[in-house]
């Protein structure tokens, strides 16, 4: 079962993003004293006791050319109550009751959704009071909070929480087998392809960018086998969405997407290349550490002779040298050409995504891989790799308990992630390294 998404709508400059930003834990979101600084909604994975939700950041409230700022509102509002499962509505308290305030606060009490009304900058303990004022939007209870000052935090995450399932609701998953997400730019074939890969017309195929403007997931089974298959929005370069909310909330559900799948399938257009945009998406599965394919897709397009894939290899191959351990596959899901494949790919990047490798046996890599090159020093104090163990899988992750953490430099730990490879595969998958300190 996907996190719930927890919105936070509100005019400009009302503190959302420093408000997400110490919920989450990290300065994610660009905070300044400037109407309009967040330009695309940004999420994150936030929790609150035994609560798990996904919290989105959204912006783009303030008007662009002759756009009336109500407009604006009202799209914004729109959109996080067609996503999300509790909004969080946030106001100035020291401005008191905006009319655009009272325009959106109209909108969302013809909604269904929960709702936590959020005063802020409510930093002098003694004016508190202001915010009962915001009784008259007819939302519940204000809670005054100063998101800068860390004051009323917990109050708005208990109303929160307050909505969401229960946390043993929450991880109650069902048997949905492996989740494959289908990501991409517009128009690359991604509906073609989930099409090809159910064997049926599941999702609306038109030949114009844009046509899905959500993620779908679809259950099937195949050879005894359940799969989970999610179709999501085109992504397009920021600037042609720049003024398009509901594809830039196609992002966000891309993204989320490609964050709840065990296998991504970064599908490609063979007929244009790979763009500047393809890299940036690959790159999206890359950080989020999922097994991945690429997927050329429309080879059936494409004039070929005996160096035409080697040379697309090649190129794909230097576009994406950050994700070398990906396979790629060529297709056409208009014919079907290697479709098949695609499932046969999908569980041996899966499978090597979840390998555990034996403490004793990774030393033992680790010491040879040392001993054959020797680690990097600096002003006469040598990198000592002391022993290493792994930590987690999905993506295989390992800890490696050094003298001293500085010392480790990227070019020494991309060999030893290479020595790691050759041993034992990882075909796929990412692979992270952590140095951690340990005194001999």
């Amino acid at each position: 079962m996907a996190k719930p998404l927890v919105a936070i709508v509100g005019r400009p400059n009302v503190g959302k993003s420093t408000f997400f930003n110490r919920v989450v834990g990290k300065r994610i979101a660009i905070v300044e004293d400037t109407p309009g600084v967040t330009r695309d909604r940004i999420y994150a994975d936030a929790d609150w006791g035994r609560y798990r939700f996904t919290l989105i950041d959204t912006g783009g409230l303030d008007p662009v050319g002759e756009v009336m700022m109500i407009d604006k509102m009202r799209e914004q509002a729109e959109i996080a109550i067609d996503l999300a499962d509790v909004i969080v509505f946030f106001v100035d308290g020291r401005d008191g009751v905006n009319p655009n305030d009272e325009d959106v606060a109209h909108f969302l009490r013809r909604t269904k959704k929960p709702i936590v009304l959020a005063v802020n900058k409510m930093d002098n303990p003694h004016k508190q009071d202001d915010a009962y004022a915001f009784y008259e939007l007819g939302m519940g209870d204000p809670i005054a909070i100063s998101a800068t000052l860390g004051i009323g935090i917990n109050d708005v995450l208990d109303a929160i929480v307050a909505h969401l399932p229960a946390p043993d609701e929450q991880q109650e998953e069902e048997e949905q087998g492996l989740q494959i997400a289908v990501i991409g730019k517009p128009n690359v074939g991604k509906s073609s392809l989930v099409n090809a890969l159910l064997g049926q017309n599941r999702v609306i195929v038109e030949d114009y960018p844009g046509t899905t403007r959500d993620a779908i997931d679809t259950q099937f089974e195949r050879d005894g086998e359940r799969y989970t298959i999610i179709d999501t929005a085109g992504l397009r370069r920021k600037r042609s969405i720049e003024d398009n909310s509901i594809e830039r909330y196609g992002v966000i559900r891309s993204l989320a997407a490609a964050r709840r799948a065990d296998v991504v399938l970064v599908v490609i257009d063979a007929t244009e290349g790979m763009t500047e945009q393809d890299v940036k998406i690959a790159g999206y599965a890359h950080e989020e550490g999922k097994p991945s394919i690429v997927i050329v897709n429309k080879w059936d397009l494409i004039e070929k002779d005996t160096h035409t894939m080697n040379q697309f290899k090649k190129d794909i191959s230097r576009e994406l040298a950050f994700m070398s351990y990906a396979p790629m596959l060529f297709t056409s899901a208009l014919n079907g050409q290697r479709v098949e494949r695609i499932f046969e790919l999908v569980y041996h990047v899966y499978a090597q995504s979840v390998l555990r490798v034996s403490t004793g046996v990774l030393n033992e890599v680790i010491n040879h891989a040392c001993a054959a090159v020797e680690p990097p020093s600096d002003k006469g104090r040598r990198l000592n790799i002391l022993y290493a163990t792994q930590v987690d899988v999905q993506p295989p992750s390992f800890a490696l308990f050094v003298n001293e953490p500085n010392l480790l430099h990227f070019s020494y730990q991309r060999y030893l992630e290479n020595q790691l490879r050759n041993a034992f595969g990882f075909e796929g998958t990412p692979i992270r390294i952590f140095p951690r300190r340990r005194e001999n």
